[in-house]
């Protein structure tokens, strides 16, 4: 008993006491009331029971029954008895919480008090607190001093920030990890045992430094990072929306567009105008097109990897999806705001209302004009020039004067063989027949047409018949070589007699000329008969004129955005989302909670366009937003750390996690604007820092959060396929292009392969990808609704309609795979062919080589003796099985490597 009241009483004294706190309409109670109640009773449009609940002062008034609450009476107040006896508001969803009902409660308990004097009334502005004003993500950016920190070591700005909060590190980690740490954050691939070696033996000051540089030159960097970027993006290669998930054709060109810009290390601030407003930077029209402008136009492709189901379900629904997905896509990629929550009603937390939401809509919709809308099919650019088309009008040219003598060549033919069949049918009606056949189809009599029903041999001669024909010629050649034999052996016969000696054939005509005549003649059309092939002759002037064509120009295409000319749809406010219920027109505008959010011009007279997703595109990265270059270092900072100073980075709203570390979060973001909109400048700074350089700590001192200890991060399933692709010899590192396909195998896994499908949609013979399924994963067809299995397993981005941040679990499934998948077993049967080719089946040296491979590290006299212990058990074991000699080694050294490969050594780095 005593212990559990000095246990009572520790808690009472610890726990703040909530009671005595003073509570406030503006920071306690709004809040609730926006996220339960304004749907019905703050939003613009009728009150439901005329009852508005954005200010005190309309709450004390009420509506239809009354005044809503009594100050200092809660237990006379109508909107707490409502809110209690579960009537309101109504649905389970919606309902408050218990903490949520006391809160309203004491409130009016207290009085009901607000934080300052309320306005008499509200016009159609959005009503904001001085809460929502001052909230932390809404201020602007500005770069903090650098905190005085006597702790050492400080490597950078970032060291600083860091110790002021925590004043202590791990120690450094040691060159192994390190290298192996930095490679995969920026390239996304294991160091060699070389580069380990290099490395290592470096000793000077700025090692690490020259180490960076070099992966940030690497053409693999940009693979790497633009995979991040192709996450926010929801990039995909397919529409999504329906099952179909139709192929998106030419959308590869955006995920190569996303790569060079990374390796280029292109400002952020031009990354983001590109694809905003690409298409508003090129002169119309868009043709004869630069390099640069191709990448301009190519980049708006980041305004067209919402899914889009209106290839084949061309909608007002599916449209208005397309247009809300993209604004979520913007939203959470470049703002960090959830501003997709506003389309229905005001956001239930951030200070985003209805209107602000259709006034971003207005920035996109000229070129999301739903009510003139344009499919997927329709958004193609091609990028032929006046000379390409110049050079493939020329060849065509030339294919089609050989098409024509091949229909020449064709009418040839049909006039033979309507001769040969005419010659089968009674003479009396052969030029009837023949003008039935001539007459074309519908000038037709009905004699004519009961002419060719009595001869359908006649009826059926076509330029696609003709190969029947050919037999017939065949089996008519027959019956007249074998009529031609007999005839022959008559003829000698009676020579021989007439003679009285044997008369061999050829001298015949010395004996019987008439004979020989006439066997000569019967010859001699079996012979033209056998000759004679329309089908053959024809095809090699369809093979020539194929050939021919095939020289033209490749025509490419582009998947861009752009608005249709002399042409601005109005926006307006759909009541609760609903298309069928337009309301009050609005202008293309920021939000309004952001301080200085401009409206942007309906019609720029400066472009051929309306010039909106320009004017939005500038203002977002003129460096005074308060949202954008927060966002993007966030992000840059989680994918060094594994965790952003924002944990939330899709999200800096009230419902999303607040900064770790705020100073040194805006001191990121005002150097990053200042450096250039440099990426690979922040990199060099996040990655020279003490910070970054430390040791993985221990699990029981780990303060992820604290940045004490380096975390400790499983490799991301397209790095992981890459790393055992690497390791086992096989990567292919052929860039950009076409994507790898993807299939479903007879078991229903998504594996690579072209579907190669009968006409019952069965898979028939498997078709070689020629090396293709060695690529790296970033290459790989990212399907909707068919992620490869291998990535899927292992956490592969989600897309709904993007993917603001990885989940990353740990699953039975994922150690399945490595143990028992065809993959797993394939390649590690690659990578032991590899060391033990490259070690001439020395076991020490290929065990050795498979651990640095594997492990980025040599490993010591015990655990090479373990290694090579365990392959020969294994060998030993199939010695038993009787598998053939030559197998066993490789074979035992296969399912090594595959234990390697399946180890959390091999899987996290730290």
């Amino acid at each position: 008993m005593s212990r559990y009241l000095t246990a009572c009483l520790i808690l009472c004294f610890f726990t703040p006491c909530i009671a005595s706190e003073e509570l406030l309409f503006e920071k306690h109670v709004r809040p609730i009331l926006k996220a339960h109640c304004f749907q019905c009773h703050g939003e613009a449009g009728e009150k439901e029971a005329d009852l508005d609940l954005r200010l005190r002062k309309f709450i004390a008034a009420g509506g239809e029954s009354g005044p809503a609450i009594t100050p200092h009476a809660p237990q006379d107040s109508l909107l707490l008895e409502r809110v209690r006896s579960g009537e309101m508001p109504p649905g389970e969803d919606k309902r408050l919480t218990a903490e949520e009902t006391e809160t309203l409660a004491r409130w009016i308990e207290q009085g009901a008090r607000t934080a300052r004097p309320e306005p008499e009334s509200l016009g159609d502005a959005p009503l904001f607190t001085e809460e929502e004003r001052s909230y932390w993500a809404f201020q602007p950016v500005v770069r903090p001093p650098v905190p005085a920190v006597s702790s050492s070591p400080i490597r950078t700005e970032v060291d600083a920030f860091i110790l002021s909060a925590q004043q202590r590190y791990t120690e450094p980690a040691d060159r192994n990890r390190l290298i192996r740490r930095a490679s995969f954050d920026l390239i996304g691939l294991p160091p060699t045992p070389a580069e380990i070696d290099a490395f290592v033996a470096d000793k000077s000051a700025d090692a690490f430094g020259r180490l960076i540089e070099r992966l940030l030159a690497s053409p693999h960097y940009g693979e790497r990072w633009g995979r991040h970027w192709l996450d926010v993006a929801g990039y995909a290669d397919s529409e999504g929306y329906t099952d179909e998930d139709r192929v998106r054709r030419h959308a590869w060109r955006y995920r190569d567009y996303v790569i060079r810009a990374f390796n280029s290390d292109k400002p952020f601030d031009q990354f983001v105008q590109e694809q905003l407003a690409g298409d508003e930077l090129v002169p119309m029209p868009h043709e004869n097109l630069s390099p640069e402008n191709i990448d301009k136009l190519t980049a708006t492709g980041f305004l067209r990897m919402a899914p889009d189901g209106t290839g084949s379900v061309n909608q007002p629904a599916a449209r208005n999806q397309v247009i809300a997905d993209t604004l979520q896509i913007v939203g959470t990629s470049l703002m960090g705001l959830t501003v997709n929550c506003a389309q229905c009603h005001d956001h239930r937390y951030d200070p985003i209302p209805t209107r602000d939401y259709y006034r971003l809509r207005a920035v996109f919709e000229p070129a999301f004009d739903w009510k003139n809308w344009l499919t997927p099919q329709g958004r193609q650019t091609s990028l032929y020039t006046d000379a390409d088309r110049a050079k493939a009008a020329a060849i065509e040219a030339e294919a089609v004067q050989v098409d024509k003598d091949r229909e020449a060549k064709a009418a040839e033919y049909i006039t033979r063989t309507l001769n040969e069949e005419l010659e089968l049918i009674p003479e009396a009606k052969r030029e009837a027949v023949r003008a039935a056949y001539r007459a074309a189809g519908n000038d037709r009599t009905d004699e004519q047409k009961a002419l060719l029903k009595e001869f359908p041999s006649v009826a059926a001669i076509s330029v696609g018949s003709l190969y029947l024909y050919d037999r017939r010629r065949d089996e008519r050649a027959g019956k007249l070589e074998a009529e031609y034999r007999v005839q022959l052996a008559g003829a000698l016969a009676a020579a021989s007699k007439a003679a009285g000696r044997k008369i061999e054939e050829s001298q015949l005509r010395q004996h019987a000329p008439e004979a020989a005549t006439e066997l000569a003649a019967l010859k001699n059309e079996a012979a033209e008969l056998r000759a004679t092939k329309a089908a053959p002759d024809l095809k090699k002037y369809t093979d020539r004129a194929t050939e021919i064509r095939a020289g033209k120009p490749e025509e490419g295409f582009l998947r861009t955005l752009r608005e249709q000319p002399d042409r601005t749809p109005a926006t307006f406010v759909f009541y609760r989302g609903d298309i069928e219920q337009p309301k009050a027109e609005v202008p293309p505008a920021d939000l309004s909670i952001l301080p200085d959010a401009p409206e942007f011009q309906a019609n720029s007279p400066e472009h051929p366009t309306t010039g909106r997703r320009l004017a939005f595109a500038r203002h977002l990265t003129s460096g005074k937003h308060p949202l954008f270059a927060r966002v993007i270092v966030n992000r840059i900072w989680l994918h060094h750390f594994g965790r952003g100073l924002v944990n939330s980075p899709g999200d800096f709203g009230v419902l999303g996690s607040r900064p770790t570390h705020p100073e040194l979060l805006d001191w990121l973001a005002a150097e990053f604007v200042e450096s250039g909109w440099s990426v690979k400048h922040m990199h060099r700074l996040i990655m020279q820092s003490a910070v970054y350089q430390q040791a993985a700590a221990d699990s029981a001192d780990a303060h992820p959060e604290k940045y004490v200890g380096f975390p400790v991060r499983r490799l991301e399933s397209e790095v992981l396929r890459d790393a055992i692709l690497a390791v086992s010899g096989k990567l292919n590192t052929k860039q950009f292009g076409k994507p790898v396909p993807v299939m479903e195998d007879g078991v229903g896994r998504i594996v690579l392969g072209r579907e190669n499908l009968d006409g019952e949609r069965k898979p028939t013979k498997a078709v070689d990808l020629e090396g293709e399924e060695f690529r790296r994963s970033i290459y790989v067809q990212v399907r909707r609704t068919r992620t490869l299995s291998m990535l899927s397993t292992f956490d592969a981005a989600t897309l709904n309609p993007n993917c603001e941040k990885r989940s990353v679990s740990t699953a039975t499934p994922q150690s399945l795979l490595l143990m028992n998948s065809d993959f797993a077993v394939t390649y590690a049967g690659y990578f032991a062919e590899r060391i033990l080719s490259e070690n001439d089946n020395d076991l020490t040296a290929a065990a050795t080589q498979a651990w640095r491979l594997a492990y980025g590290i040599r490993p010591n006299q015990s655990e090479l003796e373990a290694a090579t212990k365990f392959i020969d058990t294994i060998r030993q074991q199939l010695t038993a099985d009787g598998l053939a000699v030559d197998r066993r080694l490789p074979e035992a050294t296969a399912v090594f490597c595959q234990a390697l490969l399946s180890s959390n050594r091999f899987l996290y780095t730290e």
